[in-house]
């Protein structure tokens, strides 16, 4: 089953670091203390632990609130570390962190002489 979390609003990635115990009070907190965000506003908010393996993401429906966790049972996430930023994503975004790529992928520079 895959869901679509861009489907049901903007998708806002908390960077830095989240206990991952942590259920839905203490994450809609944290996203009301700290950042100020509106929790009722049909947003999808995702955390991350240390591990990067995981991540959680907590949307109001209107009628309650759903906490969604995901974990990838290879390799890891990459998570921005600024635990003072949110980081609104694209729908491009959300499902490339779905599928367990980078949100912001780069390209290395190579040397013009490496084609020689």
């Amino acid at each position: 089953m895959n869901i679509r979390l861009s489907d049901l609003g903007q998708v806002y990635l908390v960077c830095g670091k989240t206990d991952m115990r942590q259920g839905i009070d203490s994450l809609a907190y944290l996203v009301k203390s700290q950042f100020n965000l509106d929790l009722f506003s049909g947003q999808v908010f995702l955390f991350c632990g240390g591990r990067k393996d995981r991540f959680k993401a907590l949307y109001w429906d209107g009628q309650g609130f759903w906490l969604l966790y995901k974990r990838f049972e290879n390799g890891k996430l990459t998570w921005p570390n600024d635990e003072h930023e949110v980081e609104a994503l694209t729908s491009e975004q959300v499902d490339w962190l779905m599928k367990g790529f980078s949100i912001s992928p780069k390209i290395k520079p190579t040397n013009s002489r490496d084609f020689y």
